[in-house]
């Protein structure tokens, strides 16, 4: 038996259940199974304790403030020169760098070769992600997915680990000063192995998984958001989010309101469980949670609930951007590197932690963004999740 929940305070609530396990990536268990979102119980809780010292405020800050803008502008240069890029491309090459730095992948040559090779293997890994929500073969997915995960478990996994464990051994022998050990995940695994005791398959499957869950949801993410910042721009002017970040952040939020990066959770009990209208679910059932729906709750979020409108009003302890990031213990251990802290009345602009996406978006608008007329996006069939293939721009700056 399955049933939907589109209310906003139902879906919080069973989201926050801890008798209810994750549920979505089951079909995608080539990739997803024993990674970190499909963990339960006593195993989850300690594998996210290690890799949360990685994902902590203090890292957030630092990785806007001394690398991100850094690589954002190296990024997005070579298409300021041609004057024109595909959205969804871009963000692919922008948000791998991050990704790579924080879950522990190495990429020794830098050439255009490599960072291709490893957005194709990220492109790829995606589809494990939403391989229950895919319209295709799912068995020439499921190959294509096990061919890319030996390629990077040769080529980029095995190489970043045993860089890794050398700096390790050479710490522990006073060789090499703490300080050279590199913050990622990997790094943080390997050093809880006695702990953890993952296999090596699972080991690898966790650093492919931390490289997907970082870019791939930001990707969209950020493409929704620009959109909603088009669309936006028809009647407002572009300054009043370049002069004012704090309020492009609030614009960033209510589109991560309104495009869930999936549009659905899953979840199934572990035991006997009771929904509130008494009806019993056993282990065999499952329990969809609507996110676009609960989103766009009349009841929470206005009558206009289904427009995009940063100044909305909300009630006490609901987050500009819904339930997108999830709640309880699977509530999105990346939420403040992508949409980073929520402003408050006295927060200062010069030093706010903005997240990834509204500093992104800040760029690409300063630099005159705007959507080529003679080439409309392309919204891609292949999943139910109405995400953008293609989103050609131009730059007029």
């Amino acid at each position: 038996m399955a049933i939907t929940i589109k209310e906003y305070s139902s879906a919080g609530k069973i989201l926050r259940q801890k008798d209810l396990r994750q549920a979505l990536y089951d079909a995608g268990e080539v990739l997803m199974k024993k990674v970190l979102v499909n963990l339960h119980g006593n195993e989850h809780k300690s594998r996210r304790s290690v890799e949360s010292k990685i994902l902590q405020p203090n890292f957030f800050r630092w990785y806007e403030k001394e690398v991100f803008s850094k690589t954002l502008q190296e990024t997005i240069y070579p298409y300021l020169k041609e004057g024109k890029a595909d959205l969804v491309d871009l963000a692919y090459r922008i948000l791998l760098n991050l990704t790579a730095d924080f879950s522990g992948v190495d990429r020794p040559k830098k050439t255009a070769e490599e960072t291709g090779r490893l957005l194709n293997l990220l492109r790829t890994f995606g589809k494990a992600a939403t391989l229950g929500q895919a319209k295709g073969d799912k068995k020439e997915i499921v190959k294509e997915i096990e061919d890319a995960l030996d390629e990077f478990d040769r080529d980029f996994y095995k190489p970043s680990k045993k860089r890794r464990l050398k700096i390790i051994k050479n710490i522990d022998d006073g060789l090499t000063a703490k300080d050279d050990l590199p913050k990622d995940i990997l790094t943080e695994l390997l050093k809880n192995q006695d702990n953890l005791k993952l296999e090596d398959e699972f080991l690898m499957k966790e650093t492919a998984f931390f490289l997907l869950a970082g870019a791939f949801t930001s990707i969209h993410t950020l493409t929704h958001s620009m959109h909603e910042l088009f669309e936006r721009f028809k009647s407002n002017p572009r300054e009043e989010v370049t002069d004012n970040p704090l309020f492009l952040q609030k614009c960033i939020h209510e589109s991560m309101r309104l495009h869930p990066s999936s549009p659905t959770a899953m979840r199934r009990p572990t035991c006997p469980f009771h929904l509130d209208n008494g009806e019993e679910m056993n282990e065999k059932d499952t329990i969809i949670v609507d996110l676009m729906s609960a989103n766009r709750d009349e009841s929470i979020f206005g009558n206009d609930a289904e427009s995009h409108n940063p100044n909305r009003d909300l009630p006490k302890g609901v987050p500009p951007y819904g339930l997108s990031f999830g709640k309880g213990m699977h509530a999105c251990i990346g939420l403040n590197l992508a949409a980073g802290a929520l402003p408050k009345e006295n927060s200062d602009s010069e030093t706010h932690q903005y997240g990834i996406i509204t500093l992104t978006a800040k760029k690409l608008i300063e630099f005159g963004a705007s959507p080529d007329p003679d080439n409309p996006g392309i919204v891609d069939t292949s999943t139910i999740r109405n995400n953008w293939s293609s989103y050609p721009i131009l730059f007029k700056n």
